[in-house]
């Protein structure tokens, strides 16, 4: 056993059986609307008469309320950041933190010396693990499932549909707060058809507004602390923790990727892990810092720790590198060799063309059909006679 454990090899290419690394860590419970605030982008949606193909999702921590903005997805973080104020700070003014992934528009120079500017602080996730904001991601289920019924139902463009989506969403009831986050965010159910009650005149400035108001934040508080507690103790039933120490050698998941359009067939047999690398500095309770060679220099080296497994390997021992091409987001990239056949496509209404490709890293048995049209688009260079 134990020399099993000191191969390299078999920790390269072993299955993992045991329950995923890490415990939940949940974030602190907001103080105050709209000043700790997530924010996600869903792409590569239908183009629109208006040019829009991404919305941005900005959630409120606190009371769940949201904002839906159509954008496209070329805009620039100097777009956004003039959309942000439009939108966000004249209506909630400036959040104390803003949690995102590790998007190229959310990482940039510009974004940063922005919010710098305008004292927010951003908390930014480890790369390749999206379950940090968990918010965002829940919310966006919900958007893409509620835009569906109304394409399905009523037609027409998702961006004519996306403010009363928003709407919506704002007045249902949210189980985290125990009410909907309308009701949250100003204190008073929303005046619609369906809530005709409490709609009258209010004084906001009474004393009894108040303390009305604040006894409802705390007990929205409490409430999305309870949440909490309960999804960390369901979700924690499914992990187990694991720590490292400064110095330690672990191995590297990645996932295999066969080229730009192969994104739906892996390769079985590429290794699992690559390394080891050296833990430079703990970040956090579950992530670590790692000392990367200068081929995965374009890779952010903070990583979660379901990404890491324990080296038992000796220190001399090491995967080459100079064979495996990996992307920013830890998948391998196969680019295709030469074309070794071709062929005609028969379909009821057309004909189709398609080339047989052998890839880089792959043997004569590992060679596909793709399309010709979709190679000559990718891959020019394989045509040049």
């Amino acid at each position: 056993m134990q020399y099993v454990n000191k191969c390299l090899t078999c920790a390269q290419v072993k299955a993992e059986h045991q329950k995923p690394y890490g415990y939940v860590q949940p974030l602190e419970v907001p103080e105050w609307k709209w000043e700790h605030i997530t924010m996600d982008f869903i792409t590569k949606l239908p183009l629109t008469a208006k040019r829009h193909d991404t919305i941005w999702v900005i959630v409120d921590r606190l009371t769940k309320s949201v904002h839906f903005l159509p954008i496209r997805e070329t805009y620039t973080s100097e777009k956004l950041s003039e959309l942000f104020v439009k939108e966000i700070i004249t209506r909630h003014g400036v959040p104390v933190s803003i949690v995102s992934d590790r998007d190229t528009r959310f990482v940039s120079r510009f974004w940063k010396q922005f919010h710098e500017s305008m004292g927010t602080r951003l908390n930014i996730s480890t790369a390749y693990h999206p379950q940090t904001d968990g918010q965002s991601e829940r919310t966006i289920q919900t958007l893409e499932d509620m835009l569906r019924a109304c394409i399905i139902d009523f037609g027409g463009s998702w961006d004519d549909h996306l403010p009363l989506v928003e709407f919506s969403y704002n007045n249902s009831y949210h189980a985290s707060i125990g009410m909907p986050p309308y009701e949250a965010l100003y204190g008073r159910r929303c005046r619609t058809h369906v809530c005709w009650g409490g709609v009258g005149q209010k004084e906001v400035g009474s004393k009894a507004a108040v303390i009305d108001l604040t006894e409802k934040l705390q007990l929205v508080k409490a409430r999305m602390k309870a949440a909490q507690d309960r999804q960390k103790s369901y979700a924690d039933k499914r992990r187990k923790p694991i720590e490292f120490d400064v110095g330690d050698q672990v191995l590297l998941k990645v996932s295999p990727w066969k080229g730009i359009i192969r994104f739906r067939k892996r390769g079985k047999l590429s290794p699992r892990f690559i390394g080891p690398f050296r833990i430079m500095a703990r970040v956090g309770k579950v992530a670590y810092r790692l000392e990367l060679p200068d081929e995965l220099s374009g890779i952010h080296p903070t990583f979660h720790v379901s990404h890491l497994r324990k080296c038992l390997a000796e220190d001399v021992a090491h995967v080459p590198l100079d064979d495996i091409e990996v992307d920013e987001k830890l998948n391998y990239i196969e680019k295709p060799v030469v074309i070794i056949d071709t062929k005609e496509k028969q379909l009821r209404n057309k004909t189709i063309r398609q080339v047989k490709v052998q890839w880089k890293h792959r043997k004569g048995s590992e060679a596909t059909w793709e399309t010709e049209d979709e190679m000559k688009r990718l891959y020019p260079y394989l045509f040049e006679t």
